[in-house]
């Protein structure tokens, strides 16, 4: 009985270790920021990574990570959106909602975030 838990125990961690390193394609429409990270408009690869984002621009291998807070919802979200508040100039993302799952990704206002 016990093989059979540790089994379904490794399983699981090996489930949420796939799922942790999928990456999902992000249109940012305007010039954007979170945190001390200012983000120029065009698409960008985000990883989730526990606790951490990191945002990569289309065409490169350099990104950002920052600090967010994952929260699962009740719904699966059908497209990717992001939600920005402010306007012009002074856009913010507050969160993103990250199509085909329920994960939805929000940002602290003054995160810290470092360049990989």
């Amino acid at each position: 009985m016990k093989s059979l838990v540790s089994t379904f125990g490794i399983l699981a961690l090996s489930v949420a270790a796939f799922a942790a390193s999928k990456s999902y394609d992000v249109k940012i429409a305007a010039n954007a920021q979170f945190g001390g990270v200012q983000l120029k408009a065009g698409q960008y690869k985000v990883k989730v990574d526990g606790a951490n984002a990191t945002f990569t621009p289309e065409g490169t291998n350099k990104g950002v990570t920052v600090p967010v807070k994952v929260e699962a919802g009740q719904v699966k979200y059908q497209y990717t959106a992001v939600e920005t508040s402010g306007n012009g100039a002074a856009e913010r993302i507050d969160a993103i909602q990250l199509g085909g799952t329920s994960t939805k990704i929000e940002f602290a206002g003054a995160g810290t975030a470092s360049n990989n």
